[in-house]
């Protein structure tokens, strides 16, 4: 196995378990991240995910390419498939997925921090999308995902340059949205950050994560249809009863996803 999970609470932790290949993608491990995603989708008690990497070196190394150089042109096709159909979850799911990127995240391994929907960093991590310094482009999304995220021209700068960020560049840009301190755990810093989620009201969490995803793609009139439509899931729910009784009664809301 490549992959490992545990829970802490209502947060699941995936982490991907080869840091002697620097946690790289290799076909196996892309599937095992399919098979992970499957089981926490059905899992009504998982509230959020952290996806990580083994070790303080890599998030992720991208494409792992000790196998990939055994690969015809079509078997490389197929990996690209791949990615798009295993590693959707990440984007898709009804609860909010984590990046905590432990190391560096380079070429693919920053194209999956992109799926996921926030990243923390570690205070020693380095991102960068350096594809084009090896004769292709980012091919697991970056392209797409990239200027939804930093806008068009930070995204073009950061494809057409290879441009390496340290973290606190990347949070200056907006690339990752928190860096650990030095020296603490990126994992046990971002499940912290991320508590209120966590602990929050699950109708309301994913509610709302599916609104706010919607703005990357629909048109406003859309989006705001659909945020019209996830209120109303919110409005008849018993956690939304249940806050209006603790804030009565000066007590922290018990939310049972009701």
């Amino acid at each position: 196995m490549t992959i490992r999970m545990e829970r802490r609470g209502a947060a699941a932790i995936v982490t991907i378990d080869r840091p002697d290949q620097r946690n790289a993608l290799s076909r196996e491990t892309v599937l095992e991240l399919g098979r992970a995603g499957k089981e926490l989708g059905a899992d009504d008690s998982v509230r959020v995910v952290v996806l990580t990497g083994a070790g303080d070196k890599a998030f992720c190394a991208g494409a792992d390419l000790k196998e990939r150089v055994a690969m015809s042109d079509d078997d490389v096709r197929e990996m690209l498939s791949l990615y798009a159909s295993e590693l959707a979850w990440l984007e898709g799911s009804p609860f909010p997925v984590v990046a905590a990127l432990n190391g560096a995240a380079l070429g693919g391994g920053l194209e999956l921090a992109l799926t996921c929907d926030l990243r923390v960093a570690a205070a020693h991590a380095v991102l960068g999308l350096p594809e084009t310094s090896l004769g292709i482009i980012p091919a697991a999304g970056g392209t797409q995902r990239l200027p939804r995220i930093v806008g068009y021209a930070k995204a073009l700068e950061l494809v057409l340059l290879g441009t390496r960020l340290d973290a606190n560049q990347a949070l200056g840009i907006g690339l990752v949205n928190r860096v650990t301190p030095a020296g603490a755990s990126v994992v046990d810093d971002a499940l912290a950050w991320i508590s209120p989620i966590a602990l929050g009201a699950p109708i309301a969490q994913r509610q709302a994560l599916a609104a706010v995803r919607a703005a990357r793609e629909k048109p406003l009139r859309e989006g705001l249809e659909l945020e019209r439509r996830a209120y109303d899931a919110c409005l008849t729910s018993e956690d939304r009863r249940e806050a209006l009784r603790a804030f009565t009664e000066k007590r922290k809301p018990i939310f049972r996803g009701r």
